[in-house]
């Protein structure tokens, strides 16, 4: 078996972003995180670093992309926004994360439609945390009450069902309290 090194995948548009989540995150050589988008890729690397022969204890979720309960009208008005306005809706999403708190100081990195499309359309399979399970890995996911991007009650439904939650009430997208 070989050693994974822990591994933070970024949300959409985002860089570094890592050290908003050092309270919650696992040090360890052998777990995996992802922050909303990157909570997407942290769950297919997972799955990844499994198929070969890679050793992954845990896998940390925080504000998992759940758009899957949203109307397709939701998802094309965000598309249209975006493509109108690349710049205003960066900075509208940016602040949506952070409310209703004061925004901290984030990196960016260059996005794409595709990616934003890729977000709001991704489908949780609980099939993918029943195979990650049943080869031993511990899920984690963080959720914040307050979160103004995602549905924050439907994700907390869905993966109930399929991982263990941690429901921080008054927290924000970035799972901040002030």
């Amino acid at each position: 078996m070989y050693n994974v090194i822990m591994k933070f995948f970024s949300g959409f548009s985002l860089r570094d972003e890592e050290y908003l989540f050092t309270q919650y995150i696992k040090k360890s050589d052998f777990t995996i995180c992802g922050f909303s988008y990157g909570a997407i890729a942290a769950l297919n690397a997972t799955i990844k670093a499994l198929d070969t022969s890679k050793r992954v204890d845990t896998l940390q979720l925080f504000s998992p992309a759940f758009f899957q309960s949203k109307e397709e009208k939701f998802k094309r008005l965000q598309l249209r926004a975006y493509k109108a306005n690349k710049e205003l809706y960066m900075k509208q999403f940016i602040n949506s994360c952070f409310e209703p708190y004061n925004a901290k100081i984030v990196k960016h990195k260059e996005s794409t439609l595709e990616e934003l499309k890729e977000l709001l359309e991704y489908e949780w399979d609980e099939e993918k945390f029943k195979y990650l399970e049943s080869r031993g890995v511990k899920i984690e996911v963080y959720l914040g009450g307050r979160d103004a991007i995602i549905d924050a009650e439907g994700a907390r439904a869905f993966f109930l069902n399929c991982t263990t939650v941690t429901y921080i009430k008054d927290a924000n997208h970035f799972l901040q309290l002030k």
